[in-house]
């Protein structure tokens, strides 16, 4: 499959506006190209995966927009056929008239083919082996390597709808785990999506787990992950939906029943989430939270003391908090 790809040198000031421009003569999905840093929400939202940090912002920004080639070398846009030309002169009439009233910088307009863009597996290229602590996490394109074998080998292909456990809220979750699971652990991880630390947790010896989550996708991503690391489907049981506002959910996955309750969701759901799943938890069971910015730590905190849950430890990394609770 070829497709062209339309790339335009602008400021950052003026993503939006050619964004949507450029959506009303029918090019869709723009790939983004800036330095522009990660706000503190930006961050919070998309803690399930790899944030590196970038060089200093310079304005400068590329705008890509792919569209499919047919086999007679024609392009598809709006349902009808147009050449490259068409396609270029009409990008570049609307910077013009955007230009008259807003400053878009160079404004160049690039083409370019590109052969069989595989839009599923281009992530995979930043997602490589690494540990947390004697935890070696490992996708199924890569092999183990000599001086690894005596660590407990954890095989997560997470797919792009959810992370790889490579980032702070995810680790942070491990650790704690590793500290409260026994070998009679019945466990509940709220916000599954991958199925990381449920399938973890059966690895450090708990005896049962049960995920929820918002996304059916995760049913799929559970269910090899399970398979790559020998999960029995009774070990791990996966249900999808809001157990924050389903009734359904909440008694099925039953109350007064877990020893450990995990949820590395956003702070604003912990929030909402904490005074219904503390009567999931057994007296004296211990619940598990990160995925909490900094300075929403507070917040959190507030939140589980005010459903009657005793702190036990709050713990730290990069921007990132983790707090642990008892249920009296």
């Amino acid at each position: 499959m070829k497709w062209m790809k339309f790339k335009i040198k602008t400021v950052t000031e003026a993503e939006d506006i050619i964004i949507s421009a450029l959506y009303d003569i029918g090019l869709e999905g723009a790939q983004i190209e800036d330095k522009v840093p990660l706000t503190a929400l930006e961050k919070e939202q998309m803690f399930v995966d790899i944030l590196p940090e970038g060089p200093q912002d310079d304005g400068v920004a590329y705008l890509s927009f792919f569209v499919e080639e047919g086999e007679d070398g024609s392009l598809l846009v709006n349902g009808e056929s147009r050449t490259v030309d068409q396609i270029r002169g009409k990008i570049r009439a609307e910077l013009e008239e955007l230009r008259t009233f807003l400053d878009i910088g160079e404004g160049s307009v690039a083409v370019d083919e590109t052969e069989d863009i595989d839009w599923i597996n281009n992530w995979k290229q930043y997602f490589h082996q690494f540990t947390i602590d004697d935890v070696l996490v490992i996708p199924s394109w890569e092999e183990v390597q000599a001086g690894d074998e005596d660590k407990l080998v954890l095989h997560i292909d997470p797919g792009t709808a959810f992370g790889t456990g490579m980032h702070d809220t995810t680790q942070l979750c491990v650790r704690q785990l590793r500290k409260y699971i026994t070998h009679n652990t019945r466990l509940l991880d709220v916000g599954t999506g991958s199925g990381i630390l449920a399938i973890l947790s059966l690895m450090f010896g708990a005896r049962e787990a049960v995920g929820t989550d918002l996304d059916p996708c995760a049913a799929e991503a559970v269910r090899q992950n399970k398979l790559a690391n020998h999960i029995p489907d009774e070990s791990f049981a996966l249900m999808i939906g809001n157990i924050i506002t389903d009734q359904e959910v909440r008694d099925r996955a039953g109350y007064e029943c877990y020893d450990i309750v995990v949820a590395n969701i956003l702070a604003d759901v912990l929030v909402l989430l904490t005074p219904v799943i503390v009567h999931q938890l057994k007296r004296g069971g211990i619940y598990i939270t990160s995925g909490i910015i900094d300075d929403k730590e507070r917040t959190v905190r507030e939140a589980v003391e005010a459903a009657g849950l005793e702190i036990l430890e709050v713990t730290y990394q990069g921007e990132w908090v983790s707090v642990t609770a008892r249920k009296p």
